[in-house]
Formats: structure tokens, sequence, C-alpha cells
């Protein structure tokens, strides 16, 4: 099973991936996380943020998770995932794939800019950010959207549900 966690930068996409790992662990299930700016680390920081970069990230990570997938082993990844095309070929390709939208007004992104990303952006410093320059098309048809008004207790109360799909599909 993969859960495809997606989301504009600051939306709580790694915050609720790492409180369902937490509780899929607790049961004695077994998870692998995987993030964006990790797999880029991973990988060696070969990329940049181009548009043809990002996709390139975008392919390595679905390539990841079908491999993953394909050894029955349960991911939850945290993901921009601005390429519809990504998560079309996520839904042709791994075994069981939920798509989870956390939608998060940009303003209250851009108001707890966890990374500095959109501090810099408004100072010139920067460009390529999803939801400003570059376009981030909210995903057609998510299993489960997420509305995320900055309120953590909120946002972390579903991941007891998609830990039990993970736990679900190792029973």
């Amino acid at each position: 099973m993969v859960i495809w966690l997606i989301g504009i930068s600051g939306a709580g996409k790694t915050t609720l991936a790492h409180e369902v790992v937490r509780q899929v662990r607790e049961q004695k299930g077994h998870v692998v996380l995987i993030d964006g700016d990790a797999v880029r680390t991973a990988f060696g920081n070969d990329l940049g943020h181009s548009i043809e970069d990002r996709r390139r990230n975008a392919d390595r990570i679905c390539g990841l998770c079908k491999l993953l997938d394909d050894q029955g082993i349960s991911v939850i990844c945290g993901i921009l995932s601005i390429f519809p095309e990504s998560r079309a070929w996520n839904r042709a390709n791994l075994q069981r794939y939920h798509e989870v939208f956390i939608d998060t007004p940009l303003a209250d992104v851009q108001e707890r800019d966890v990374k500095g990303i959109y501090g810099r952006y408004a100072r010139g410093e920067t460009r390529g950010v999803a939801g400003l320059d570059i376009d981030f098309p909210r995903p057609a048809r998510p299993d489960l959207v997420i509305t995320n008004n900055g309120d953590e207790a909120h946002l972390l109360s579903f991941a007891p549900q998609l830990a039990r799909l993970i736990l679900d599909e190792q029973r």
C-alpha cells in the first residue's frame, strides 16, 4: 500500500506522515516514510528545482514507491505532487494506492512559513515555489481531502484512519 500525501509546502504533509508512521510502528506494523526532500538528498542532491528536475524527482519517487509496493512494503509518501500524470501513473501501476490531499490555504502556509520558503520568495531571493509562480494543480479525485486550517490536532486526527489502512493491509 502506498499512501500519497499531497499539498503545497507547509501544508502538513511531513507532520501527518510522521504521526502515521509512529502509530503504525506502535502497533508493530511496518512502514517506510518517503519524503520528496529526503529523496533528493538520498540521490546526492543532483537535481535543482526546475520543472524538468522536479519531474525527474517525482519519477524517482513514483518508481521507488512501486519498487517497495511490489515487495509488499507499505509506504507513506509526502510530496508536492505537482504533476497530475504522476498521480495517474500511481493509480495505474501501484497495487494499492490511496491519495490524500492536504488542502491548506496559501495564506496560512505563508504565515507559518516553516521552511522560510515564502519569506525568501517575498523578498525576491528565490523563485519556483509551487502555488506561487509554479502551478499547483489540485488533485482531481483524491481518496481523502483534509482541510488544514492550522489546527494541528485536527490534522493529526486523520492519522489513526491512515495508520489503520496500512495495518489492515498487513493483516
